[in-house]
């Protein structure tokens, strides 16, 4: 178990708005509340580099892109593509959906070189790089696979989902992936995470990084539960 203080809870959480109708106010709106309440980033859809950039200049708050989102189904060339030119509009995170058909038909070799490909942008840039598998379509055997694939190319974060399909993040899943993955590889949850207890349930599994469009909500509602009568931790 480890000992979280409000502020160390709140910098699990990358902030999102990954709607197809939000605006540069949205964003900048975004960016102001993760500047507020410290969150590790704030996560937007990618042709919104610049926008996140220019609001975070001169704070530790990363700008997190996403690339072939929210279905994958693009080319490794293209996904190159998306991810040096959300780099060099700002963003310092990416995250990266995989090809999740070539995971299914078991195409092992072009999910590593997917991986390899963004990973290695990623890494030139100084940028944190998460793989995104879309849980809910795998096997137990296939998130094995990719955690296997991802223990050898090295990103900084395996991901649970988009949180754009029927199911989300699952802690069973978390606990899967936080095993089969070395330890200075992070586990990202996300999608479904509204509430604290969700949030809670989540971390005692293993994520190190948590998604979700309800930040303010859950950080408020811990601060509520756990931090109101003067406590300086919470144990989990």
């Amino acid at each position: 178990m480890a000992k979280y203080t409000l502020d160390q809870l709140a910098r699990l959480i990358d902030h999102t708005n990954l709607k197809a109708d939000a605006t540069r106010a949205d964003i900048e709106k975004l960016c102001a509340e993760a500047k507020q309440y410290r969150f590790a980033s704030a996560c937007f859809n990618q042709v919104k580099s610049a926008v996140g950039k220019k609001a975070l200049a001169g704070t530790d708050i990363k700008a997190c892109s996403v690339v072939g989102f929210p279905l994958g189904q693009t080319t490794i060339e293209s996904k190159v593509f998306e991810t040096k030119n959300a780099l060099e509009n700002g963003a310092n995170e990416i995250d990266c959906v995989i090809n999740i058909s070539e995971a299914r038909e078991g195409n092992w070799d072009y999910i590593k070189r997917e991986m390899e490909a963004i990973v290695t942008i990623c890494n030139q840039h100084g940028a944190h790089s998460k793989v995104i598998f879309e849980n809910c379509y795998l096997t137990k055997d296939e998130i094995a696979k990719l955690c296997e694939i991802a223990s050898v190319v090295r990103p900084s974060f395996v991901k649970t989902s988009t949180g754009t399909t029927s199911s989300g993040a699952r802690a069973e899943d978390i606990a899967l992936m936080s095993k089969l993955t070395p330890d200075d590889i992070g586990v990202k949850a996300s999608g479904g995470i509204r509430t604290a207890d969700t949030f809670i349930n989540m971390i005692r599994n293993g994520a190190t990084r948590v998604g979700a469009s309800a930040g303010i909500a859950i950080i408020e509602e811990v601060k509520q539960r756990h931090f109101s009568n003067g406590e300086q931790y919470l144990e989990l």
